[in-house]
């Protein structure tokens, strides 16, 4: 998976040998403020004013730490609209999940327009986690946001499907939720003093909490239940895979295929709106991969090659996901970002 990297600028070490950085607009003229701003996580994310008065100059600094296998960031900023869309996805390797902590302000708006849940965010969230390769957009207020940026593996952990976490907000008055807003909190205040070790065990633990928070909210917990459920869900992603390219590959397939209890599978898919909605959420995201990756490649033969029966089919689920035809997506992503 690929490895988040919020810029290139100066990386200077802690004396205990934490590899940190510091980027803040200040430095640059008033009015190049927000394109300095773009430049430096234009990459990840494209950004925008929030409102219509630019008249203000902008401002936002940041301070990134790379601790371990995880990326962590103190982010001040004023307001700004953030988009990661499908082809700047698809272009590039950006595959961590992001877990936002706001510790003041708060992120409003949250669009994932091509979720198959078919339902965003909560209109306004203290704590969102974002899967790094699904499209999101979002407005987030002033504010100062902790954020942890996390590789799948971790969070397979907890979620047996990773994509299922995508623009979650977790509710911050349960008992787990405060004990890790507490330890974000405390992370936050302490990482400058902490040693190279310290540091990784805090982060870590951070994490670790948030992960465990909204497992707990999901109701992802308990043991053995939730070993098999993720061994059953395994099983059934990795058919789902091998047979996309099958246009005959339906729920009824896949429950005559793998032998599993309909209402298991059913509880199984329900975050996503069903195993049906599921395989259409993949076959789009293969298709859109592929439109990217291969622009010699008619749209029919792409359609064909995910398992779509016909190109109208195929045209018009891409249109209704992705508010674009085929043709449009791949003229965006030769584009250069």
């Amino acid at each position: 998976m690929g490895q988040l990297d919020l810029g290139t600028g100066l990386r200077t070490p802690f004396a205990h040998g934490l590899p940190c950085s510091h980027f803040d607009v200040s430095a640059q003229p008033p009015a190049q403020r927000l394109q300095a701003w773009r430049e430096r996580v234009g990459h990840v994310m494209d950004v925008q004013p929030a409102g219509d008065d630019t008249g203000q100059p902008f401002q936002a600094a940041i301070d990134r730490y790379q601790v371990g296998d995880i990326v962590f960031t103190d982010c001040r900023s004023d307001a700004m609209r953030l988009e990661r869309s499908l082809a700047r996805i698809s272009t590039d390797s950006v595959r961590n999940f992001a877990f936002h902590v706001f510790l003041e302000g708060d992120v409003q708006d949250v669009s994932v327009r091509s979720s198959p849940r078919g339902k965003d965010a909560p209109s306004s969230a203290k704590v969102l986690a974002l899967d790094m390769g699904q499209p999101v957009r979002m407005q987030r207020n002033d504010c100062r946001v902790l954020t942890f940026f996390v590789p799948g593996s971790l969070v397979e952990e907890v979620f047996p499907d990773p994509m299922a976490i995508h623009a979650r907000a977790m509710q911050p008055d349960t008992p787990l939720a405060r004990l890790a807003l507490a330890q974000v909190e405390a992370l936050g205040r302490d990482i400058a003093h902490l040693s190279a070790p310290a540091a990784q065990s805090a982060v870590r633990a951070g994490a670790e909490l948030l992960l465990a928070g909204f497992g707990k909210e999901a109701r992802l917990s308990g043991g053995a239940r939730a070993a098999a459920r993720a061994a059953m869900f395994g099983q059934v992603r990795r058919y789902v895979q091998a047979n996309l390219h099958r246009a005959e590959l339906t729920p009824e397939l896949v429950l005559a295929a793998l032998h599993l209890p309909r209402p298991t599978l059913y509880r199984m898919f329900q975050h996503e709106g069903g195993l049906g909605a599921y395989i259409r959420h993949l076959r789009l995201q293969h298709a859109a991969n592929d439109l990217a990756r291969y622009p010699h490649l008619m749209v029919t033969d792409v359609a064909y090659g995910v398992g779509f029966k016909s190109p109208s089919d195929f045209t018009r689920a891409f249109r209704r996901a992705y508010d674009m035809s085929p043709q449009e997506f791949r003229a965006n992503s030769a584009r250069p970002p």
